[in-house]
């Protein structure tokens, strides 16, 4: 039986960008309740077939989001708790999940823990709610102590995840996040340097307080097997085939994305086959896709493969109209726009986002493309032939970079008929027991052999 995050389409919002919020919190200021903005969206992503929201983070932080200073209070510059569960209940109404951003790895240096550390020293009662405190040195910033932070960035220290003082403050965060406002998962900040024994911890205690909550982590490196297992995670980010699959077609090289799904997923010994992986072409934290990929017209073989790898799919606010946007000056602030729904429809085509919504109702209405184990056909330069099968539907796959129409040949045993369910279900008759079929270029093909 499935859960409901296996059958999910993501949408993923970084809500401080979204909605146009202050750069910094000057901690005073009255609440705006600008996560409204939101339900003012919920049109649109039922109209995308949109199922699940991932929400980036919203609590009251100092800049970024990412530097939290009260995990138990929406950030002012976004509205108040109540303002956060009207709109967790607006999107539920509409069959829409929301999870939300869990950054428990750091926090600000204005969390009330450091403050009182800042204050009282080594009499301090927080002094073991931060890794690696150490009274005889001073930190870069002044502190008459030094400390872990994460990745050098002393702003952002460490949080000792070990101390049962510290586990608690969250898990009891967590508890108030699905009591008050019935959030449905969390995606774990930079999980992939979370301790592994507050990741099991959070994951039984998370099984208790709801039903099928579902626990995703940023990993960019590593064995995603060591996070996603029955004591931990339910899923980890994709970033193996992310990066394969926008290279694969700047660099006329399907070679590589081939080489990363045989490896992850080939049905036979594949080292993620059961896993459903988070997979994405952009987010809050990497250049826009469409200021990556060297052609616009790639934008289409690439949401072809987004929606047909194993895998969930999520696509990124905005890029469903493929707008850019790529780092300036080490800041992620241009990828994280504020953008209205009516300038998107009136300034831009809408010629991706109608074809993300038939990949959407596609993906979704098919049991092969949300559970079908993963097979290799062919394999050429700029084409690439996979198949997905599931409970006796087998779905082809043919994605084209080149410009040009390219016609393959595909033994499809006693299938007599192939409908092609991306193009609107154009039927493909079959000769014998060889299929021949004609991927447009810039273009792919999805069949439905019956």
């Amino acid at each position: 039986m499935s859960n409901w995050y296996d059958s999910s389409v993501f949408y993923h919002i970084y809500p401080l960008g979204f909605c146009g919020a202050e750069e910094c919190n000057d901690f005073e200021s009255a609440p705006k309740e600008r996560l409204l903005k939101i339900i003012e969206w919920i049109p649109h992503f039922s109209s995308m077939g949109i199922n699940a929201i991932y929400l980036g983070p919203l609590f009251e932080s100092e800049s970024h989001g990412y530097d939290t200073v009260d995990y138990y209070r929406v950030d002012r510059r976004l509205g108040t708790n109540e303002t956060l569960k009207r709109v967790v209940k607006e999107l539920h109404n509409s069959g829409i999940k929301v999870v939300l951003d869990g950054v428990f790895n750091h926090v600000s240096r204005h969390f009330f823990g450091f403050k009182d550390l800042q204050c009282n020293g080594e009499s301090s009662l927080f002094k073991e709610w931060f890794k690696n405190v150490n009274f005889t040195n001073k930190s870069p910033l002044g502190d008459n102590f030094s400390y872990e932070c994460w990745r050098g960035c002393y702003s952002l220290p460490n949080l000792n995840l070990r101390n049962s003082f510290v586990e608690s403050h969250i898990l009891n965060a967590v508890t108030m996040w699905v009591q008050e406002f019935e959030i449905d998962g969390l995606r774990l900040d930079v999980a992939d340097v979370l301790d592994f024994d507050f990741m099991k911890e959070l994951s039984s205690f998370c099984k208790t307080v709801k039903k099928e909550f579902w626990l995703m982590g940023e990993v960019i490196h590593g064995d995603y097997n060591n996070w996603i297992n029955p004591s931990m995670l339910n899923s980890t980010t994709n970033y193996e085939c992310y990066k394969g699959m926008y290279s694969s077609l700047n660099d006329s090289n399907m070679f590589e994305i081939a080489y990363s799904l045989n490896r992850l997923f080939n049905r036979d010994n594949g080292l993620y086959k059961n896993l459903k992986l988070y997979n994405f072409v952009d987010n809050h934290d990497v250049n826009r896709i469409s200021s990556i990929l060297k052609d616009r017209g790639y934008l289409f073989p690439l949401h072809i493969m987004l929606f047909t790898i194993p895998g969930i799919p999520s696509i990124y606010y905005g890029s469903e109209w493929g707008i850019s946007g790529e780092k300036e000056s080490n800041s992620d602030r241009v990828l994280r726009p504020c953008i209205d729904l009516h300038d998107m429809d009136s300034k831009y085509s809408h010629d991706l986002k109608d074809v993300i919504v038939r990949l959407v109702n596609m993906w979704k209405n098919s049991s092969a493309l949300k559970y079908g184990t993963y097979r290799e056909i062919q394999v050429k330069n700029e084409q690439f032939i996979f198949s997905r099968e599931y409970n006796g539907e087998e779905v082809i796959i043919g994605i084209n970079s080149g410009l040009g129409s390219e016609s393959f040949k595909i033994n499809v045993g006693n299938k007599k008929t192939a409908i092609d369910i991306l193009n609107y279900n154009r039927e493909i008759k079959v000769a014998g027991s060889e299929l021949e079929i004609e991927v447009p270029g810039m273009w792919g093909v999805v069949l439905n052999l019956k």
